[in-house]
């Protein structure tokens, strides 16, 4: 039993299912498909014993116990992994449920498809489940403890804080998408030139001169000083021999604490004598950077912390420190273990509060107490184990937001402004929060940027603050406003690339700034950025992340819908140009319908607002609106569609051909753009399957309310060649003869590529093919068949794309279909597409036409404009 291969989904995939983000694992299942369930004795047992929790499981059968009833009755290897997968995602605090066991097309391998709530998590799960399930079958021993633990660290060390992570809910809510642009907390809001950025609670309006200050105590305290706000008396200090005058000064007791430090460390509170302050001080110069150290005078009472966003106060806490209470009869470790028990504690941030954890920093402060760890503490007395009270150490915080007085909240409110910080946290130490701080003698101690939400969201007692909501109040200030930029999808099996290029040529015209992807590449306005097949979620990602682009069109093909999913999760407009055999027998994906189901995810995907565009000439593609949650917007070469009369009836948006126009119809008005046969796209009008390439983008354009005047110039500033559509259509005129290159790799491009040539005149046409080494051997013999039909002479070339198979393989499959369809016809073999080239051109006869279909475009493009040079110099005849 192995895993073929495991794929993070992220958004919306072929299972059609949006709200979850999925692990698809292809499961080969080898010897254990004769094995299922019922087949291997006391498995059923030894899955109840490991996994009682496991009787939750619904399955199926609708009821509590149903997996288990399954299993008993006999089920696949695979279901059972994605249950397993399912649960100890689960028992390692990570509440996860839906999945689905599907057949793959290939006898004993399946799609096992499960939720995750962190992406290395699910992965980790599913390589778990499969070696459980293989303990299970062979009775072996299993340590379920070392994967749970593995799961919790993993989950800690890649998700999002819990303040970022409510800023990123509280997005989501609002219907702001969002990228995360580094393994930390690095976030991206919102998408090309209206995106905004957060990094935990910092913000990309956070002013830096803010930041710079609130991790300076000391011109902190300064500038607070100034304005007269409550400090404390202190001093800044870099060496030793400063410490004891200082400590004069300030007078005991006192704080130590670095000048640069944070989250807690190097602080060392209520200081009696020098002797301490001498320990103190070294202990915060080890946490210092600068050496600067505060000696300052410690302040009774409570530890208070103030949010402010915006310049408002939104939340307030009192902070314990992680303690445990006596009970005359427990040690101090039994107590923590009891403290630890609260199922409200975890591993770092997974619950509420966070486990205690006995370090050497305890024993020190237990130490000082004048305890151990194994002391009894007498009944009722309250033993502090941290020198700070942050959540993350096993603090607990007490929400207070209701009862601070207004002379407080004044005051935190304009020291945000004195600090200019947009997000502070603002720590008081008071005996009474509820009076002002003149005259409780409480001060400021401190002016934090990036404050900690988790207090706020989370206290251990109080009502919970949904702190994040002011934060994207202040990025996104008007109502209703995510973030987005235009986002125009296009899929199909042929023709994306020319009409994405296409709908980008408009976009640009209007004056958009385009980020567009492609089979070719990825462009930012004009500009290539990135090379080779970009049709994938990180292309897509790529232009959404880019902060000069506010228009994405991005081209999606089947291998990165089944691969990894989209780089995006909602649309503006999704089209789909065709759906045609095409990479049959690849992913699971064995017919055209399971092709087409694949290509509805982009439909699928538009905003309830936006439009699906569809080629209402195709059924595969017409039945896609039955799916969608959009406007559907219609395309046809035949004006006179039922489909089409049908929407247009219903005042409905469509494209048609008619009368030698490409015309836009609101309803059954008419809009005639330009007759298709002065679009130089379409060669005149006789490439047909441009004219189809045109509709959709005009439609596209049209939806975004792109005027008809502004597609029209575009439209005719189109023009097919090596620059604006690489591989598609491109006509080398030579002096004697022509050369077309066209990318045609699978039959339904090879039968509208024949549809275009047959219009074309010509004393001979040669054809130049290529078999691929990801098609099923009767595409590669269509391809064959087909290139019999249209030329003359077939030169068949081999040496890129192989992709599983050899030369002679593929060879063979196109001469085969060539044979089948004329026995007689004149074929050469040349694998090399370089020499395969060069001998078309060497032997080219007047008036002729060589059709070049190459997957490769770049290289074949270089060459074909080598000879053309050549041609124009008059050196032809010097080719080898």
């Amino acid at each position: 039993m192995n895993i073929r291969e495991i794929n993070a989904m992220r958004g919306p995939n072929y299972w059609s299912v949006r709200r979850h983000k999925l692990i698809v694992m292809v499961l080969d299942l080898e010897d254990m498909e004769e094995k299922p369930t019922d087949k291997v004795d006391g498995f059923g047992d030894r899955l109840k014993a490991m996994f009682p929790s496991m009787y939750s499981h619904r399955c199926s059968e609708g009821c509590e116990g149903g997996f288990f009833m399954r299993v008993d009755q006999g089920t696949w290897m695979g279901h059972v992994i994605e249950h397993i997968a399912l649960e100890i995602q689960t028992l390692a605090g990570m509440d996860t449920g839906f999945g689905r066991t599907r057949g793959y097309g290939e006898e004993g391998v399946y799609n096992v498809v499960f939720s995750y709530m962190e992406e290395n998590v699910g992965r980790y799960a599913a390589k778990a489940a499969v070696r459980i399930c293989e303990a299970l079958i062979s009775g072996a021993q299993y340590n379920l403890e070392e994967d749970i633990q593995e799961m919790r660290e993993l989950r800690e060390s890649s998700r999002l804080g819990p303040s970022t992570g409510s800023i990123v809910e509280e997005a989501q809510s609002r219907g702001i998408p969002w990228i995360r642009l580094n393994k930390y907390s690095l976030v991206q809001l919102g998408y090309g030139a209206n995106q905004k950025r957060i990094q935990a609670t910092v913000t990309s309006e956070t002013s830096s001169i803010g930041v710079e200050l609130a991790c300076d105590k000391e011109d902190t305290k300064y500038l607070l000083e100034q304005a007269e706000v409550e400090v404390p008396r202190g001093d800044i200090i870099r060496r030793e021999r400063s410490l004891e005058e200082a400590c004069r000064y300030v007078g005991y007791p006192l704080v130590i604490k670095p000048v640069d430090g944070n989250h807690g460390r190097g602080i060392t509170v209520d200081i009696q004598n020098y002797e301490d302050a001498l320990v103190a001080f070294n202990h915060a110069k080890d946490s210092s950077r600068s050496g600067a150290i505060i000696v300052e005078k410690f302040i009774t009472g409570q530890d208070y912390r103030l949010l402010v966003i915006n310049n408002k106060l939104v939340a307030g806490a009192i902070r314990t420190p992680a303690h445990v209470i006596g009970d005359g009869k427990s040690t101090v470790k039994e107590l923590v273990d009891r403290v630890n028990s609260d199922p409200r504690r975890g591993f770092g941030h997974e619950n509420v509060l966070t486990k205690i954890t006995i370090n050497e920093l305890t024993e020190t402060i237990i130490k000082d107490a004048g305890y151990t760890v194994d002391s009894v503490i007498a009944h009722g007395e309250k033993l502090i184990l941290k020198d700070t009270a942050n959540l993350s150490t096993g603090g607990t915080a007490e929400d207070i937001t209701d009862i601070i007085h207004p002379a407080n909240v004044s005051m935190a409110e304009r020291i945000s402004k004195i600090i200019d910080l947009d997000i502070c946290g603002i720590d008081i130490m008071t005996t009474d929060i509820s009076q002002p701080l003149s005259e409780t003698g409480g001060a400021v101690l401190e002016v934090n940027a990036g404050p900690g939400f988790r207090m706020h969201l989370a206290p251990t007692t109080g009502l919970p603050r949904n702190v994040a909501s002011p934060v994207i109040d202040k990025l996104f200030p008007i109502k209703g406003e995510t973030g987005r930029i235009p986002i125009i999808a296009i899929t199909g099996t042929n023709g994306k690339t020319t009409t994405s290029r296409l709908i980008a040529h408009i976009a640009k015209m209007n004056g958009y700034r385009v980020g567009y992807t492609t089979s070719d590449g990825v462009y930012i306005q004009n500009r290539l950025l990135m090379t080779g097949d970009c049709t994938g979620p990180a292309s897509a990602e790529f232009v959404l992340k880019d902060p000069t682009v506010n228009m994405a069109v991005l081209e999606c093909a089947r291998g990165g819908l089944l691969r990894a999913g989209l780089g995006f999760k909602r649309c503006d407009v999704g089209i789909v140009t065709n759906v045609a055999a095409d990479h049959l027998g690849l992913k699971g994906i064995h017919t055209v319908e399971q092709l087409a189901k694949v290509k509805g995810v982009i439909p699928e995907t538009v905003l309830p607002d936006g439009h699906a565009i569809l080629n209402a000439d195709d059924d595969l593609v017409y039945d896609m609106r039955r799916t969608v949650d959009c406007n559907v917007a219609l395309f046809s070469m035949d004006e006179n569609n039922p489909r089409i009369k049908a929407l247009q009836r219903l005042n409905g948006i469509t494209a048609v051909y008619e009368n030698g126009f490409v015309t836009i119809c609101r309803g059954e008005w008419k809009m005639r753009l330009m007759k298709a046969e002065h679009i130089p796209l379409t060669y005149g009008g006789k490439a047909k399957f441009m004219i189809q390439n045109v509709l959709a983008a005009i439609l596209a354009a049209h939806v975004q309310g792109i005027s008809n005047e502004d597609i029209k110039a575009a439209l005719e500033t189109f023009v097919p060649s090596a620059a604006q559509t690489p591989g598609r259509l491109n006509m080398f005129k030579f002096k004697n003869f022509s050369i077309l290159l066209d990318y045609a790799h699978n039959a339904a491009g090879m039968r509208a590529l024949q549809n275009f040539t047959d219009e074309l005149d010509a004393t001979v046409k040669v054809g130049i093919i290529a078999g691929l080494g990801d098609r099923r051997v009767e595409d590669n013999n269509e391809i064959g068949s087909i290139a019999a039909e249209m030329f003359d002479e077939i030169i068949i070339r081999q040496d890129k794309r192989l992709r599983g198979k050899t030369e002679e393989e593929l060879i063979k499959m196109l001469n085969d279909g060539i044979q089948k369809k004329d026995p007689n016809k004149k074929t050469t073999i040349i694998p090399s597409e370089n020499e395969a080239i060069k001998y078309a051109v060497k032997n080219a006869v007047e008036g002729s036409l060589i059709v070049l279909s190459s997957d490769v475009i770049p290289d074949a493009l270089d060459l074909v404009k080598e000879l053309k040079e050549m041609d124009n110099r008059g050196e032809l005849h010097l080719l080898d």
